[in-house]
């Protein structure tokens, strides 16, 4: 709504800024995630095949059935951003480095995020009940599939799985949560080095004659203009945006947990000590190793058991609300979009056929390949 007002218009520059600070602040969200992947990375060392493989079907789910749809819909370039994965929290980092927080592909994640928040736990939540009640997988294997990488996607899922089978209730739990957690371990290395490379190559195959040039009524909008200046265009210091983003979130933290502590400054400045660095590091790569693959690998080193100071971190970072940071890059994300509402206006209706075959995909095939690597295994 601020963004799109019209008694003051926000206009290129004011854009710009919004979608350099998103940029960054996207890289703060996946340095918290990191911070909680750390202490679970030995599940990666106990989970069985079936765990693991499980974690292609939800991959080649959204890409191999939405996006067709979505390309036969001739939803355009949003196409990649909104079927690369099911766009959780994670996605907006991973398309923001490789496109750009002003991208089409970029309105597809938001776009997507949306219809998942809106749609997506009622929708698992009825697939697992209906999975359950028909008796034909595993109820460990339904519980695999509910770990989308949401955690109120799976909460949904594993309730339904659950009342059908009350008496394997903390198996399921167990299960279903592993799941999820190993989604989010190596579902970001995945989705930056097989997903959306995937994704784009898909897209060139099959929409190359379905693109269509834009209209003169959306060129001439105020979304179209403000591409012309860039977020690399503006100088505003990364540091100094690193500053503004701990200041506001902190605060909004402290709000959220209705706590305010020394821990949480610390563990807010971790947080971002660990997005800066990041940076560097794939500065020092020539960006051949994205930011977001740096924070992850060096989040999770740093707070694994291995690592000597693993306590202290986790202590340190646990009262930084990771839904905090979330509201924080979700405002920046909607101060970014206000001068794009044409474009988002351009996807309507699609994004519900294409999130549904996606979300719906997405667990059915990950449930799939697990009750046939189980039974391999077994």
């Amino acid at each position: 709504m601020v963004s799109a007002q019209k008694f003051r218009p926000f206009s290129e520059r004011d854009v710009a800024i919004a979608q350099k600070i998103m940029d960054v602040a996207v890289l703060l969200l996946t340095a918290r995630l990191a911070f909680t992947m750390g202490p679970s990375i030995m599940l990666l060392v106990h989970a069985g095949p079936a765990l693991l493989l499980q974690e292609l079907g939800h991959m080649f789910a959204t890409i191999l059935l939405a996006l067709p749809l979505a390309v036969l819909l001739r939803m355009g370039p949003a196409t990649i951003g909104a079927t690369f994965s099911i766009d959780r929290e994670g996605s907006f980092a991973m398309v923001s480095e490789r496109y750009g927080s002003g991208s089409p592909q970029y309105q597809g994640v938001l776009t997507m995020y949306i219809f998942g928040t809106l749609f997506g736990t009622i929708l698992v939540g009825l697939i697992a009940s209906v999975t359950s009640q028909l008796h034909i997988f595993n109820p460990l294997v339904l519980a695999m599939g509910a770990g989308v990488g949401s955690g109120s996607m799976m909460a949904a899922a594993t309730g339904a799985i659950t009342a059908e089978h009350p008496d394997m209730a903390n198996e399921v739990l167990a299960m279903a949560a592993t799941s999820n957690v190993i989604t989010g371990l190596i579902g970001v290395y995945v989705g930056v080095y097989v997903a959306l490379p995937l994704a784009q190559k898909l897209y060139n195959m099959l929409a190359h004659d379905n693109v269509r040039p834009i209209s003169k009524e959306v060129a001439a909008s105020p979304s179209a203009t403000a591409e012309k200046v860039s977020a690399s265009s503006v100088s505003l210091p990364t540091w100094a945006i690193f500053i503004i983003l701990v200041v506001i979130g902190i605060p909004i933290t402290a709000i959220a947990t209705k706590s305010f502590t020394y821990q949480l400054v610390i563990g807010y400045l971790l947080v971002a000590g660990l997005a800066a660095a990041g940076m560097a590091l794939s500065k020092l790569t020539r960006a051949k190793v994205p930011a977001m693959v740096m924070i992850v690998t060096l989040g999770v080193i740093i707070s694994s058991p291995i690592s000597p100071i693993a306590k202290w971190v986790t202590a340190m970072t646990t009262p930084v609300d990771f839904l905090s940071i979330c509201t924080v890059v979700l405002s920046i994300a909607g101060l970014t979009v206000g001068t794009k509402l044409s474009l988002l206006k351009g996807l309507g209706w699609k994004i519900i056929p294409v999130g549904l075959v996606s979300v719906a995909a997405s667990y059915l095939l990950s449930v799939c390949v697990a009750e046939l690597a189980l039974g391999l295994w077994s």
